[in-house]
């Protein structure tokens, strides 16, 4: 993401998408009621289309909406802004939806909140950030995965099973089944890029080192890790210790992972914690969080927006946790709102 122009008086900030995240980091911070300007197609109608009941031809045009509803959707790389136009060149009043996706420009208007104007900060510096991919290798099967910021994206399923039947020889079964995952990894990633490779047993060292003497550039910035299990099983439990890991430390989603687990460790062991809006509240109002946890889908619930105030008003910090990966789904667990407290209360 790359911001192109502010103007803090009026409340427009004018912003470039660069990436697939960009549009989940957008997702967060346009809301209801928000004014988003973008170039869009819409049909131009006359009175005579009406009549004839024929629709007129999709012309391009810049169309100001006032928001009512905002959409991510990943499958198709796009962001979907629902809303009623109130500036263009035709049809005020009426509904139209703005697909944003790579490369696209838009403008927002609204009255920044704090923690919305740190979300669009930290989109412009997470930009230039390579994407993470897994292998998780168990003897029969390799899950290859990519890390966005908001969450893991399986991208393919390999076995050196074909149909049932396996290769002539023990030897060429492994050596067929390794080559597999190189092609499919060189559609993913570029030379170069992190790549983690991990699972039990002995198979992700033998790929590593498969790798090193067939396509050392793929594994030239790998890390090969231990787990438990294979697949994205195998993929979530290694993002859990990911300050343990230099490829992954620092990454958004294996932060927002840790900090939820950080939450549970807390619970488990009767410590500084609070979970649940009523608690947190109580916690929030007597200066006692010193991080608030809060999943995406809450962020826009007045009471939501309402205890990320008056954390950060009171010294805290707020992390705002996607639904869209195993932390969230154990935060929505617990009400979708937790606290990591600077003093246990009772």
């Amino acid at each position: 993401m790359k911001i192109l122009h502010q103007d803090k008086r009026e409340g427009k900030i004018k912003i470039r998408i660069d990436n697939l995240d960009d549009l989940w980091h957008l997702k967060n911070i346009i809301n209801p009621g928000d004014v988003v300007s973008a170039i869009t197609f819409r049909r131009e109608e006359t009175q005579r289309d009406k009549i004839r009941s024929e629709r007129g031809e999709k012309k391009k045009m810049r169309l100001d909406i006032e928001v009512e509803k905002v959409e991510f959707h990943e499958f198709t790389d796009r962001l979907r802004v629902l809303g009623v136009i109130i500036e263009g060149p035709q049809d005020h009043g009426s509904y139209h939806t703005l697909n944003l996706t790579d490369g696209d420009e838009l403008t927002i208007i609204k009255e920044w909140k704090d923690h919305e104007l740190d979300r669009l900060e930290e989109a412009v510096e997470r930009s230039e950030e390579p994407m993470i991919t897994f292998v998780a290798l168990e003897e029969d099967d390799a899950t290859i995965a990519i890390m966005r910021q908001y969450g893991v994206k399986e991208m393919a399923t390999l076995s050196p099973n074909r149909g049932g039947k396996m290769y002539d020889s023990e030897q060429m079964s492994r050596e067929d089944f390794f080559d597999e995952i190189i092609k499919k990894l060189k559609t993913i990633i570029d030379p170069g890029e992190p790549l983690v490779i991990l699972g039990p047993g002995f198979t992700k060292e033998d790929f590593f080192e498969y790798c090193k003497r067939h396509e050392p550039e793929l594994v030239k910035h790998a890390e090969v890790v231990p787990a438990g299990e294979g697949g994205l099983t195998g993929v979530n439990e290694v993002l859990k210790k990911g300050r343990e890991r230099e490829t992954l430390d620092g990454q958004r989603m294996s932060y927002e992972t840790e900090k939820v687990e950080d939450l549970l460790r807390e619970i488990k062991s009767d410590g500084a914690y609070s979970y649940g809006f009523e608690e947190v509240k109580r916690a929030v109002n007597i200066g006692a969080v010193n991080t608030l946890l809060i999943l995406d889908t809450k962020v826009r619930e007045e009471e939501g927006e309402k205890l990320m105030e008056e954390t950060e008003d009171l010294g805290g910090e707020v992390i705002v946790i996607s639904n869209t990966h195993e932390g969230g789904e154990k935060l929505e667990a617990l009400g979708g709102v937790g606290a990591l407290l600077r003093y246990k209360i009772e």
